[in-house]
């Protein structure tokens, strides 16, 4: 069991939830979405602000690759 904190109400407030495995990130998340984007199949959802709609299965899959760190830039630093 792993005690996740959760934002709820635009961001305002946290909960507690308990969870038996954190499934949410890693190559098993990306297997997991896979599956669950062949089951919804013919579903719409709405893009760019409610102004467009694109069908679920049309959506191409994530090609970005799994960096092994990340830079942080606060735009401080002179040339």
């Amino acid at each position: 069991m792993v005690k996740v904190k959760i934002r709820t109400g635009r961001g305002t407030g946290t909960i507690e939830v308990e969870l038996d495995d954190l499934k949410f990130s890693g190559e098993e998340f990306k297997k997991i979405q896979k599956l669950r984007k062949e089951q919804a199949g013919n579903v719409s959802v709405s893009t760019g602000r409610g102004t467009g709609k694109r069908k679920l299965k049309d959506i191409p899959d994530s090609i970005r690759e799994d960096t092994p760190g990340s830079t942080l830039n606060k735009g401080t630093k002179r040339k």
